[in-house]
Order: C-alpha cells, then sequence, then structure tokens
C-alpha cells in the first residue's frame, strides 16, 4: 500500500542519517498482527553491548496538535516510544524534548535520553526528498468532512456514493476520489461482494485530530464574540440550529471541566439570530467562539445540544490547557474508544 511504502521509506532514510551520525547498529522488527497492532514496528539498538527497545511511531508529519496526541498516547507502552518522522525543526525538535518524546528524522536531528545513551541533534536541514511529495487531498479540508461523517457513521461506507455524499455534505466526485485515496492509503478495504470496510480507524482518528485544527478549523470560524457573564449557563440551543463544541461541551458530558472558552458550531443562517437572543457583541478578544458546522445536522434521531464526542475532543486537543487535555482523555475513555475500536 501508498502509506506503508512511504512509512518504510521515512523509517529507512531515519535510521540512515542517524547512522552517519553515530556509530549506532540498529534493526527494525515487524511487530506481530496480535501483538500492540497500534504500534508501527519494534526499533532495537545495540549500544555498548546494550539492547534498547522503542516502539515505533511513524509520522510523514508533527504538528503541536500532533504531539500532544502522542504524548497522550506513549503511557501505553511498555517499551519506550520513538517517534520517526520526515523533518522535525529547531522548535519542535525543544518541544520533543521538554515533552519527554524520543525522535529520530529524515535529516539526522534526534533526542533519544536511554542511558548509556543520550542523543539531541536539531538544525539539520531537511533532505530534497520529501521537499516535494505530492499534497494528498486526503486530509484537506473537504477529505477531512467526509473522514469526519465515516468515524462518526459506523457502516457509511457501505452506503452508495450519492448516499454519502448526502451525509457528509461533499460533492459527489468528492467521494469518489476519497474512497480511492483512502484505499491507497490503507484505511478502506474493498472486500468485494461483502462491500467496503473501514479499518484502522483509530489511526485514521488520530489523523484526522491532528489535521482538523490546522486544515479545516480555521476555516469554519464566523467570529470571536463578548457576552454578559456566564450568560451562556442558562442558555438552551436548539441543536437543529446550534450546538455546543469545546469545552462548554465537554463540561456538560464529564462535569470535570470549569469553561474558559466558549465554543458554539451554527450556521451563517442561525447566526444573526444567536448573536440578538444572547446580547453577543462582535470581540476579536472575546470569550465566545463561533464556528460554522461542516456536517449535515440530520431532521431526526437524537436532538443533543452537544457536537460529536470526537468534534469536543479535537477542540479540546488543539489548545494548550493542560486541563483540556485531561478532560480529552475523559472524553476519548468514556466515549471514543468504542466508535473507533476494530470489528
Amino acid at each position: 500500500m501508498v502509506r506503508e511504502i512511504i512509512e518504510n521509506e521515512i523509517i529507512q532514510l531515519a535510521l540512515d542519517a542517524l547512522k552517519k551520525h553515530l556509530k549506532i547498529e540498529a534493526k527494525i522488527e515487524i511487530i506481530g498482527a496480535n501483538d500492540k497492532p497500534q504500534r508501527d514496528c519494534i526499533l532495537k539498538m545495540l549500544v555498548q553491548g546494550k539492547e534498547i527497545c522503542f516502539c515505533v511511531e511513524v509520522k510523514a508529519n508533527v504538528t503541536r496538535t500532533g504531539l500532544r496526541l502522542i504524548q497522550f498516547d506513549n503511557v501505553k507502552n511498555l517499551n519506550p516510544m520513538i517517534v520517526i518522522t520526515k523533518y522535525v525543526n529547531r522548535q519542535m525538535a525543544d518541544e520533543f524534548k521538554q515533552n519527554g518524546i524520543e525522535f529520530i528524522d529524515t535529516a539526522g536531528n534526534a533526542y533519544i535520553n536511554q542511558p548509556p545513551l543520550y542523543i539531541f541533534i536539531k538544525g539539520n536541514k531537511p533532505p530534497e526528498t520529501f521537499t516535494r511529495t505530492p499534497l494528498r487531498r486526503t486530509f484537506q479540508p473537504t477529505g477531512l468532512k467526509l473522514i469526519y461523517a465515516f468515524l462518526c457513521n459506523r457502516g457509511l461506507e457501505n452506503k452508495s456514493y450519492r448516499e454519502i455524499a448526502a451525509t457528509a455534505g461533499v460533492a459527489l466526485g468528492t467521494v469518489v476520489w476519497l474512497m480511492k485515496e483512502l484505499k491507497e492509503l490503507g484505511y478502506l478495504l474493498d472486500m468485494g461482494k461483502r462491500g467496503n470496510k473501514i479499518i484502522q480507524r483509530e489511526k485514521l482518528f488520530q489523523r484526522w485530530v491532528t489535521a482538523y485544527p490546522e486544515k479545516l478549523r480555521p476555516k469554519q470560524i464566523l467570529g470571536h464574540f463578548k457576552g454578559e457573564q456566564d450568560w451562556w449557563q442558562q442558555k438552551e440551543l436548539n441543536p437543529l440550529d446550534a450546538q455546543w463544541g469545546g469545552e462548554v461541551a465537554a463540561a456538560k458530558l464529564t462535569q470535570y471541566l470549569k469553561p474558559q472558552l466558549i465554543t458554539i458550531y451554527t450556521t451563517t443562517l442561525q447566526i444573526n439570530q444567536l448573536l440578538m437572543e444572547n446580547r453577543l457583541r462582535k470581540d476579536p478578544e472575546g470569550e465566545v467562539e463561533i464556528l460554522e458546522r461542516f456536517w449535515i445536522r440530520e431532521q431526526e434521531g437524537t436532538h443533543e445540544d452537544t457536537v460529536h464526542p470526537i468534534l469536543i475532543y479535537a477542540d479540546l486537543i488543539a489548545t494548550d490547557n493542560e486541563r483540556n487535555i485531561e478532560t480529552a482523555k475523559v472524553i476519548y475513555e468514556q466515549y471514543i474508544v468504542r466508535l473507533i475500536r476494530e470489528d
């Protein structure tokens, strides 16, 4: 598969770059299908007669949001985790080190802290090998809308392309090329007469959460506003018109958070009514952020006044607030794990 080829190339280039700087004997062992499938492989390093084992997480690119997700995921492993990626710039290298996350990249930058081995290299420029990598549309705004629909609606991949497009609120042509790319990337399995199946759901979820705050969320922001103190606590939203997101939604789900930022997802048709009803005034520094809903809200079914837990989680992870990150973990365990587990 295309994704596996790219990941194997990243691993090999990163190891080759590391060996140029250090005399390290390293080998890669692929983990069996029934042995911690969430990890890509095991990296073994032999240093001064001591064998050091890492659980490897291969990431084509690592953003700040991605780093938070890696930090959250790091506690799941018996062996220390190491991230192997294309390129880590100076600032991100410092953040990796500060968060205690070890990494190597294809430029020879690295942070490894496993006594007697200690390495911290930053500032090497990225190799030309990846500078012109073609951009996949899958994790661009329109593709993210469709992936969100797949994550929230289990089995949607087996509907007709027209039904999928209607559910996700995207063009029919978008479904055609995205289904093709998802197959190439190893996230969609064609089972012939038995239909299609989304696989590696957790990885797909993590990639969506990483891309959403950078690729799609900024495009949905309708503005920042200010209201009277605690106005939202007594406010009831009609879920057909608007829903709580972020910290308010998380507080309603967990009773674990005191919201500081008030996030509402609505439509351009409803925003003026929302502003008038709640006496919200435009303010770039305001505590209220209003975003345009990017999914189709069904007229039937549940009528909750909060957005889907997957979106709540993504909103929280995109912040720098430790309390939000802790709450995101609670939501993940209580609401999301069952949605992304493999059949």
